[in-house]
């Protein structure tokens, strides 16, 4: 064989060499995208679901806030103004009563404390006089 039918051959070899490794990388680079490509629409799907779901739990959450604040406006409207100011006042009345209460409460646990003391003074003095009558 001459060189020149070797460098052919060898030309054509590297050329095939080259084309199949070119094509392996087209094939390794399509099936890289289409793994990326399944990835991502996995990714998609799945934050469409979690966006559905945050939706939902707005809107329920939305229901939840409204029917709390008709609450809070029923009764804002059940106690007008006049009504807070006789709650208030009542409240202060009751305040006064306890703190009388109180007094009066320490005042006749003093006069108990006193008539026991006294009873059982009375009670040493009798034994004393009925001592003395025995004798």
């Amino acid at each position: 064989m001459s060189s020149k039918s070797q460098n052919e051959q060898a030309r054509k070899l590297v050329g095939e060499a080259m084309a199949s490794t070119a094509e392996a990388r087209v094939r390794d680079h399509a099936e890289d995208a289409a793994q990326a490509e399944a990835s991502w629409k996995n990714r998609a799907l799945n934050a469409e679901d979690a966006i559905k779901n945050a939706h939902q739990e707005i809107i329920t959450q939305r229901g939840q806030i409204g029917q709390l604040l008709g609450r809070v406006r029923d009764l804002e409207h059940d106690l007008l103004g006049d009504a807070v100011q006789r709650v208030m006042t009542e409240n202060t009345i009751l305040k006064q009563k306890i703190r009388q209460l109180t007094t009066e409460n320490r005042t006749l646990d003093e006069r108990l404390k006193a008539a026991r003391s006294n009873a059982r003074f009375a009670d040493k003095r009798i034994a004393e006089l009925e001592a003395q009558l025995l004798s």
